[in-house]
């Protein structure tokens, strides 16, 4: 009897510890053509939530992460994507760093919301690459705009096992999203005309530069200039440094500079000392008067950053809406000004 007592109190042991909902996420995948030996997978809420994982070289990881329910960003030293987390899940990601966010495939307990997330993002970036929609009437895009959120909101109800948590986050997203539209729309259609090509650039004045004194943007008068806006906390703009760097060095000693402006917070002001120095940033390394609010970043209308901006040795504007440094056509805009 004794004995067969002692089973059931082993056998409801185990049950009890099966049970038990662990308090951490298991995230692994596999990598295609991988970019380097390891993905940083950080948090677009929690700024000291940052972890370094292993890739293998066949491309393969997992690892473990104790986390606060949310969205996380993950970047693989060339791009970047986002994820749902919550502890208890099980997140496996496959994906091909040649086709990043088309092959993006979630599997296991996290997988609903992760590639609802991923579907999205193809979504947005499809949105912002149509370029007719930012030349409609205010009106017209107006109307434009509540279809839009018409179509997630549609794409959302019908991806079954998300918490409720997600969906509520999701359609507040919403929200915010098509009022960004309109601004981003009325950004665009100022940036054709109050400042497109040819037109008088606005300035900077006595920006702190990290080497040491003030710089303004006349100081540069005689070379072209490329602008890159940026701050400590955003990640696509963190995702940006390495081919930053990369343009940087193939035009080096050529008739252009490439000045970097933070706008980040004051209090934030020790961690873009940090970061400079940590990855090494090259170029003019200058940090912004009033943040958001400086006079500058408000007369280019920059409602979200990285923002690119490319000036003439006059002062003039090229174009206030540059390509990014990892994108290709921004080496076809410098040779056909012959930098």
């Amino acid at each position: 009897m004794k004995k067969l007592m002692y089973i059931t109190i082993v056998a409801l042991t185990i049950v009890a510890c099966e049970q038990e909902p662990k308090d951490y996420v298991t995230f692994s995948g596999k990598i295609t053509n991988q970019s380097s030996d390891s993905l940083v997978i950080g948090s677009n809420t929690e700024r000291n939530f940052q972890k370094r994982i292993t890739v293998a070289p066949d491309g393969t990881f997992s690892d473990t992460l104790k986390v606060v329910t949310g969205v996380f960003y993950v970047y693989d030293g060339t791009e970047s994507t986002t994820l749902y987390l919550n502890n208890g899940q099980d997140v496996h990601l496959t994906l091909d760093t040649k086709q990043f966010d088309e092959t993006i495939v979630y599997t296991g307990s996290g997988a609903s919301a992760n590639n609802y997330l991923a579907k999205k993002a193809l979504k947005q970036e499809a949105i912002f690459a149509d370029k007719s929609l930012f030349v409609m009437s205010k009106e017209d895009f107006a109307a434009k705009s509540e279809t839009i959120e018409s179509d997630f909101i549609k794409d959302l109800d019908g991806v079954s096992g998300l918490d409720t948590a997600f969906i509520e986050s999701e359609k507040e997203k919403f929200l915010s999203y098509k009022e960004y539209l309109v601004t981003y729309q009325a950004e665009k259609f100022f940036l054709k005309t109050v400042l497109g090509k040819g037109k008088h650039s606005p300035k900077f004045m006595a920006y702190e530069n990290n080497a040491g004194g003030k710089t303004s943007l006349d100081d540069f008068k005689g070379k072209y200039v490329y602008i890159d806006v940026w701050a400590t906390w955003c990640g696509p703009c963190i995702s940006e440094i390495p081919f930053l760097n990369k343009v940087e060095k193939a035009y080096q000693g050529k008739n252009i500079e490439f000045v970097s402006i933070s706008i980040d917070d004051l209090n934030d002001y020790d961690i873009w000392k940090t970061m400079i120095k940590e990855k090494e940033l090259s170029g003019v390394q200058l940090f912004a008067d009033k943040s958001w609010d400086s006079e500058f970043v408000e007369n280019y209308k920059i409602s979200g950053i990285p923002r690119f901006i490319l000036i003439e040795s006059k002062g003039n504007i090229i174009t206030s809406d540059a390509p990014s440094p990892s994108n290709n056509k921004l080496k076809e805009l410098f040779s056909s000004l012959r930098i």
